[in-house]
């Protein structure tokens, strides 16, 4: 067994504290990893504090994971040590349902081990990114390109296959004007790669406040939804809209910027139930989708194409000691644009 250092939380209300946690033995294709950094992500938060259901504490959350491949398994053919990789919110799959063989294992019928607060194949539950090292199969592990630092590399993992997912699965490019809703994570990665592809790109967000940020992200056009003049200047305007923030919003409100066929895809998480008024969809033949990150191939190909155009998010790196209090910022919409732990402080 190895031990990495980490940072775990006993309770929904309780700081986070060192730990020490152990790490399996390297299985013939697993992959253990020296991680450098990781990111915050709204989802940590969520579960921490127990507002996804019952939690098995203590937690190790973190699923935006970048670090440097320090030991091999006896069959593992992809990665050798000294590699520079990243881990995402999945460890593993069944790989065999109709889902996985598509390689979209984030929709694995039996369902994905998730990177923390799941249960692995072998009945141990899994603890995160807030640590010094990890053990994953090969599988599930991306490989960083040279150009992007791993302090940046880390959000991809999330934030970027999160808004990526579903601007390629719905054709964002040029000619489609495309809505992101949210200027905090998640929103600023879907305004620089819906720019990459070449989309028109409007920031739907509660004021102005980030209005030249996201302009020099990407975007044309920026909104304030605070302003009751926006939803009618933008009736019927967007092919796409992508929905970033983790509460509750009027959904009926946004269909009525969708065109003729248009989709709003939510990739935020909010803690309790939307409701809409299904004629919002039925007069214009507009669709509501969800979208959950991406598989594993189209997550080595976001951080390819990330690296092609240039793009990472915009992030502040902190100490361990700092976890609780960037958890406030964010509940506070105080933070450009993401955090990301150096777990060389653990």
């Amino acid at each position: 067994m190895i031990t990495a250092k980490a940072r775990a939380v006993d309770g929904p209300d309780q700081p986070f504290r060192a730990a020490e946690i152990k790490r399996r033995d390297l299985d013939t294709h697993d992959v253990l990893i020296e991680i450098k950094y990781a990111g915050i992500c709204h989802s940590d938060i969520h579960t921490a504090h127990g507002e996804w259901g019952a939690v098995n504490y203590p937690l190790v959350p973190g699923h935006e994971i970048a670090g440097i491949v320090t030991e091999v398994g006896s069959e593992v053919t992809k990665y050798k040590v000294g590699d520079r990789v990243g881990v995402g919110c999945m460890v593993d799959s069944c790989g065999e349902c109709e889902n996985c063989r598509k390689g979209e294992e984030q929709y694995c019928l039996k369902g994905n081990i998730p990177t923390y607060a799941g249960v692995d194949k072998y009945g141990e539950p899994t603890q995160g990114g807030y640590s010094t090292h990890i053990v994953v199969t090969e599988g599930f592990v991306v490989r960083i390109p040279d150009n992007i630092g791993l302090d940046a590399a880390a959000p991809l993992l999330c934030a970027g296959i999160t808004t990526y997912s579903p601007l390629r699965h719905w054709g964002a490019g040029p000619g489609k004007k495309v809505a992101v809703v949210g200027m905090g994570g998640l929103g600023h990665m879907a305004v620089k790669i819906a720019h990459a592809m070449g989309a028109e790109v409007t920031v739907l967000s509660q004021s102005l406040s980030k209005k030249e940020d996201g302009l020099q992200f990407g975007a044309t056009h920026y909104y304030a939804t605070s302003d009751p003049d926006t939803f009618g200047k933008l009736a019927g305007h967007f092919d796409l809209i992508i929905n970033t923030v983790s509460a509750s919003i009027n959904l009926d409100a946004y269909f009525s910027l969708l065109t003729l066929d248009g989709t709003l895809v939510n990739v935020g998480a909010p803690g309790e139930p939307l409701s809409l008024n299904v004629m919002s969809l039925i007069g214009h033949r507009r669709s509501f989708a969800g979208s959950m990150i991406g598989g594993i191939r189209e997550t080595q190909e976001m951080l390819d194409f990330c690296a092609e155009h240039g793009i990472a998010p915009q992030i502040e790196v902190i100490s361990a000691d700092e976890i609780d209090e960037a958890y406030k910022r964010v509940l506070a919409s105080d933070v450009k644009y993401r955090f990301v732990i150096d777990t060389s402080t653990m």
